[in-house]
């Protein structure tokens, strides 16, 4: 079932788009918040209880790695994202035509819902990768929430799990500019029991692939919330079923070749989906767990960690976000699983609804730092 990375993880494709070593600064810590200046040997405080676990999901157990903090280390990843490692991850333009529809087209609407989107860069066991995550209103202005793989990854073999690095996202990204600057990740936050993902048991991990950055300020001295001046709502317990508009940075047109190679499916540009979302169930050898909800969509990948967002203003550009892109499914009308190419059968990107047992207590964590 593919995942949007564009790697192949077991029986995933993740739709995070690929083209060092890595420092790691402290331990992972299991925490009810970030304590940035911690010694790495440091006791971690008691992970917080959590909401009540939905569809057999334990409550969230927070682990945080600490990034960037120093300005030589915040430097050193601006250094290393020159314009030629971007552009490496740019595809090429095809010269199709055109083609747009709900389940995927360029983003033109409200700039304010550009703003808060952007695309997020790191390295991946020694890859260089992409994804997209948001800008959401948080008490240090200075969070944005996108997937687990796209913070914390195994390698293509489900092994060696490590928090990823070169982290800076870029919000408003087009065509190679930062319009807002750029802005180093300081820690990342995601389940515990995401660390554990082997890329094997989806009915296990996947309902945790979600995370948060806390960002640095960018080279003027502002974080994130301020200068781009607007964030998204977030949201917990959310219906799944709705309509919704999904955002993100893909780097291939999935299951549509006409649309390959458009500037919208290179990276270079935003790009959305709207529609009415269904659960995925995933096929009956890996079943999903529930919550996994998504919209027709074409995006896939670099789409990764995208928002889904539902009661979507399209004059404000602000809505609330209720969920994260992470992999393609192909869903017939009936909203089974089906093989793509047949009839009734429509591609769709999925991820996990944001629940108070899973997601608030990550988002807590990460605002508060």
């Amino acid at each position: 079932m593919p995942k949007t990375s564009g790697l192949t993880h077991g029986h995933h494709t993740r739709i995070r788009s690929r083209a060092c070593t890595r420092s790691v600064l402290t331990a992972v810590a299991l925490a009810a918040g970030l304590a940035l200046a911690a010694p790495a040997g440091a006791a971690a405080p008691a992970a917080p209880a959590g909401a009540a676990p939905q569809d057999g999901a334990t409550p969230s157990r927070v682990a945080v790695q600490v990034e960037a903090v120093t300005a030589a280390q915040q430097q050193a990843v601006l250094d290393y994202w020159t314009p030629a490692r971007t552009a490496a991850l740019t595809s090429p333009l095809s010269g199709n035509p055109p083609r747009s529809g709900p389940d995927g087209a360029p983003w033109t609407g409200s700039d304010t819902l550009s703003r808060t989107v952007g695309r997020l860069f790191f390295t991946n066991h020694g890859e260089d990768e992409s994804c997209t995550a948001t800008v959401v209103n948080s008490a240090n202005h200075s969070t944005v929430v996108t997937a687990g793989h796209c913070v914390n990854s195994p390698d293509l073999l489900g092994d060696n799990d490590e928090w990823l690095s070169n982290e800076m996202f870029v919000p408003g990204y087009h065509d190679g500019l930062a319009p807002y600057g750029r802005f180093v990740a300081r820690a990342g936050v995601a389940d515990a029991t995401w660390l554990l993902n082997d890329e094997q048991n989806a009915l296990k991990f996947d309902a945790y692939d979600q995370a948060f950055l806390v960002l640095n300020s960018n080279a003027d001295g502002k974080r994130v919330q301020d200068a781009v001046g607007a964030a998204q709502r977030i949201g917990f317990d959310r219906p799944g079923s709705a309509s919704v508009h999904e955002f993100g940075y893909p780097r291939a047109a999935a299951g549509d070749p006409a649309r390959t190679g458009l500037p919208e499916y290179t990276g270079a540009r935003l790009a959305y989906c709207a529609g009415r979302t269904r659960e995925n169930p995933g096929p009956k050898d890996h079943p999903e767990p529930r919550g996994e909800w998504g919209a027709p969509c074409t995006m896939g990948g670099g789409a990764s960690g995208g928002p889904r967002i539902a009661d979507f203003n399209a004059s404000s550009g602000i809505g609330t976000v209720v969920g994260d892109d992470t992999l393609g499914a192909y869903l017939d009308a009936s909203g089974q699983v089906c093989a793509a190419g047949t009839a009734s059968c429509t591609r769709h990107l999925v991820g996990p609804q944001f629940t108070s047992a899973i997601t608030e207590p990550l988002f807590k964590a990460a605002e508060r730092a």
